[in-house]
Parts: C-alpha cells; sequence; structure tokens
C-alpha cells in the first residue's frame, strides 16, 4: 500500500508539474523568440540567462533524485547558489536615456576611459570635499567693499601731509608779518576734506586759507546779481564812506579797482611774494623737503615734495563778513572785483549733522561718489560740492539713509545726478538761485549725462 501511494504521488507530482514546465517552457520559448525585437541584442541575452537558470531550477526541483545519496541534495544546493550568482552576475542593460539627457554636454572623445589610479587612491583615502557655489555680490556690498578697501588714505599720508602744510603755514605767516606787517591778515588755517574726514584714494592736495580783515564800517558787500554779472555766485566789497573816511583809512585801500576790492590785484600782490620774495629752498631744507612755487598758474600754489609724499599747497585768501565766506577766486574774464562765495564748510557741518541725527550713511556715499568722479576723467568736475548739494537736496525729501540702504541712496544720486545734467541746472542747496553747472561747458555736461546714463543700470561700472 505504501508502495502504491508513493508511486501514485510520483505520477500526480510529475503529471501535475509537468504540464507546469511544458507551460512555462512555451512561454519562455515565445519569449526568447521575440526578446531581441523587444530588448534588443544585450536584453535578449540577459533575458536568456536568467531563464535558462530558471529552467534549471525548475529541473532539479522536479527531477527524481537518488535518496542514498548524501551529496545529491547538497550539489543540487551548490549548482543553484551559482545560478542565482549567474543571475546577480549578469551585467544589466544600459539604461534608457531621458530626454533632459540629450542637453548634457558629450564627454569629450580625447578624456582617458581608464581612470588614473593616483586620483582613485586619492579619492579613496581622503574625503570628498563639497565645494560651495559662487555666490555673487549684491551692489550693497561691493559698495560697503568699495568704500573699505580701495578708498582709503594711506596712513603715511594721513600724518604727513598736515604736518608738512602746518610747518609751511607757520613759516608763511612770519613772512607776512614781517613784510607786510601794516596789512591785517589772520592766522593762516588748513581746510580741506583731508581734515574732514572726507579725502579719498590719496591726500594729495590741500588748503591754506589767508584771512582778510576787514573794518565792517569801511566796507560793504554787494550781491554779484545785482551788478553787471548778474551771477549770485559771486559778491562784490564796496568801500563805503568815502567822504568821511577818505582813501588811504583802510589798509586793503591799495587793493582796490574803482571803489571795490580787487580779488585779483590781490592775488597778484601775493604771488609776486610767494616766487620772488620768499626763500623756499632755505624753508624746503629746514622742513626736509623741496618747495617750488608754481609760476605760470593764476592760482597761489606751492608744489610740495617729500621723501614719502608730494603735496599741492593752494593759497586762498579769504573775506568772511556778515555770514558769507568769499575766496578771492575771480572768474576768468576781464571782472576783477570778484569773490567767490564759499559753501564748503556749510556743506560738511551739514552733512555731519544729519548723519548725527539720524545715523546716517551720507558721509560714506559722499566718499564713494566722490572717489569715482576723482578717478573717472569724464567724472572728476562732479566730484565735491555738486554731489554734496545733490545728497543735501534727498535728505530734504524724507529718504532712509541708513547703512543697509546705502546702495539705494547711492543709485538715486546718480539717478539725481542725470535729472539735473538733462536739465543743465544744479540748484545749490543754500542759495536756490546758484546754478553749480553754470561753470561746465554745454559738451561736459552731455558727456557726464552720458556716463552717468549708462551707470544707472550697471552701477557696478563706476566702482572698476
Amino acid at each position: 500500500m505504501a508502495a502504491f501511494w508513493q508511486q501514485r504521488g510520483r505520477r500526480q507530482e510529475h503529471g501535475g508539474l509537468g504540464g507546469l514546465i511544458d507551460g512555462l517552457g512555451s512561454v519562455f520559448d515565445v519569449l526568447l523568440a521575440n526578446a531581441r525585437l523587444v530588448l534588443g541584442v544585450s536584453g535578449a541575452a540577459v533575458l536568456a540567462i536568467a531563464t535558462l537558470a530558471v529552467k534549471r531550477l525548475i529541473d532539479r526541483a522536479t527531477s527524481p533524485r537518488d535518496e542514498g545519496d548524501p551529496k545529491a541534495e547538497q550539489k543540487t544546493l551548490e549548482e543553484t547558489w551559482q545560478d542565482l550568482a549567474l543571475i546577480k552576475t549578469t551585467p544589466k542593460s544600459p539604461k534608457k536615456q531621458k530626454r533632459e539627457d540629450l542637453s548634457e554636454p558629450l564627454l569629450s572623445p580625447a578624456r582617458p576611459l581608464v581612470p588614473d589610479p593616483r586620483a582613485c587612491s586619492a579619492s579613496v583615502g581622503a574625503p570628498r570635499v563639497k565645494s560651495s557655489p559662487l555666490r555673487c555680490l549684491t551692489l550693497q556690498e561691493k559698495l560697503l567693499s568699495h568704500h573699505s578697501s580701495r578708498l582709503a588714505v594711506p596712513e603715511i599720508q594721513v600724518s604727513l601731509v598736515p604736518q608738512l602744510a602746518r610747518s609751511i603755514s607757520t613759516q608763511l605767516q612770519n613772512f607776512l608779518r614781517s613784510k607786510c606787517p601794516e596789512l591785517p591778515f589772520g592766522r593762516l588755517f588748513l581746510s580741506g576734506a583731508l581734515l574732514d574726514g572726507l579725502e579719498v584714494l590719496a591726500a594729495d592736495h590741500i588748503h591754506l586759507m589767508l584771512p582778510v580783515v576787514l573794518d565792517t564800517g569801511l566796507w560793504s558787500l554787494i550781491p554779484g546779481e545785482d551788478t553787471v554779472v548778474r551771477n549770485p555766485q559771486y559778491w562784490m566789497i564796496k568801500r563805503v564812506d568815502l567822504g568821511y573816511f577818505p582813501r588811504g583809512c583802510s589798509p586793503w585801500d591799495r587793493f582796490m579797482v574803482g571803489r571795490y576790492l580787487s580779488s585779483n590785484v590781490l592775488n597778484e600782490t601775493l604771488h609776486k611774494m610767494l616766487v620772488a620774495s620768499i626763500n623756499w629752498p632755505a624753508i624746503g631744507g629746514l622742513l626736509g623737503c623741496v618747495i617750488h612755487p608754481v609760476v605760470a598758474s593764476r592760482e597761489l600754489k606751492l608744489e610740495v615734495k617729500h621723501d614719502q609724499v608730494e603735496l599741492s599747497i593752494t593759497l586762498l585768501p579769504v573775506v568772511e563778513m556778515e555770514d558769507k565766506v568769499l575766496l578771492a577766486v575771480p572768474p576768468e574774464g576781464l571782472v576783477e572785483n570778484l569773490w567767490l562765495e564759499s559753501f564748503y564748510r556749510a556743506e560738511v557741518s551739514k552733512v555731519k549733522e544729519l548723519d548725527a541725527g539720524d545715523s546716517g550713511a551720507r558721509q560714506r556715499c559722499l566718499r564713494i561718489l566722490n572717489g569715482v568722479c576723482r578717478s573717472h576723467p569724464t567724472l572728476h568736475k562732479l566730484g565735491g560740492s555738486p554731489v554734496t548739494h545733490v545728497i543735501l537736496h534727498l535728505s530734504d525729501s524724507g529718504s532712509d539713509w541708513a547703512e543697509e540702504s546705502l546702495a539705494d541712496r547711492f543709485q538715486q544720486v546718480l539717478e539725481e545726478l542725470v535729472a539735473y545734467l538733462e536739465k543743465g541746472v544744479l540748484p545749490s542747496y543754500f542759495n536756490p538761485k546758484i546754478n553749480l553747472f553754470s561753470g561746465l561747458l554745454e559738451e561736459e555736461i552731455d558727456e557726464m549725462g552720458f556716463v552717468l546714463y549708462r551707470a544707472m543700470s550697471e552701477p557696478e561700472l563706476l566702482l572698476e
């Protein structure tokens, strides 16, 4: 009975599995027949190997084995592992290329296919450092970097230039007192952006102010717009009460032309003293430098050469009356009696006062713009007073001048400058009747406007 059930079981086993195997065999045959068309050559090869392994597994599972052979089961397992290993080690078919991969650049055919063993060992031994992507600086960051790294004046100039200028001022003051004791000159003093913390790039020039002390009972101011020049930027200094105080009562009467104190005559007298009367080689030897008066200039100018610095000093006679600061800088032409009104002291004082009130960045913006104008051959006449007055006008409009808004204010100043240049008029902050562009030629205004108009879209160009 046992033999009967065993034989029956074997027939049932062979009968059921035989039909299944035959069905799977026909399916595999169909797949193999069409695999080359569907999967290609490499895909068909992979499928054939996998099919062969699976068929061998099924054949071993269904084929009768000798019950007395103890190595039969072990042999079957070893062959199964080999077949499974055959399936795992079968090379995978190449992945189908995606559409987005088509845009990737192809490898150069000259690139070596075999990797460099040194590179491989280095990559295995050392951890791979992830490179951080390059970050583009904003205009705000560029302005701050430009201000801190490119506009600074060398320390040797900051310390040595004022020292030299004061020493020369002392020598000049002593000469004037001994040569012209009858002229009540005031005490010489230095003026300029370096002393006010607004100098940029280099401290190679400074102003030496020579006060001309007038008796207010003998002299009065006449606005330039009330004279033949019709220019509110200039003033005339008129001698008064000649009937009661005749000519010669004032020590300055010797510099009069008509009834007016002539800035031109005063400058010519001082120019002769600077060129011919002062022993500059001796003074230069005492101070450890070489001093040359500029003979051909209309200005009262000294050129100073030191081992460490070169300096230009401009002597400016100045009259302070009725809250006005007037400089002996007459315009070119036949008019000799005009004195130029200066707003420099008021400009600097106002800018610092506004910055102190709201912790603003006006002085920083002004230094950047002055540096741009000074280094650009087309814009050099915009530096200083014109740019300062634009900043002061903007301050009245309620703009935010905090340091975080420096880039916005910088661009706004450029836009305002372009607008003023288009009109050809920049009104003075302290006297709207004065046009600060009056001394510019039309061609200069056009060139400046063109440069700044281009910079409105790319302000970084001005920082290069």
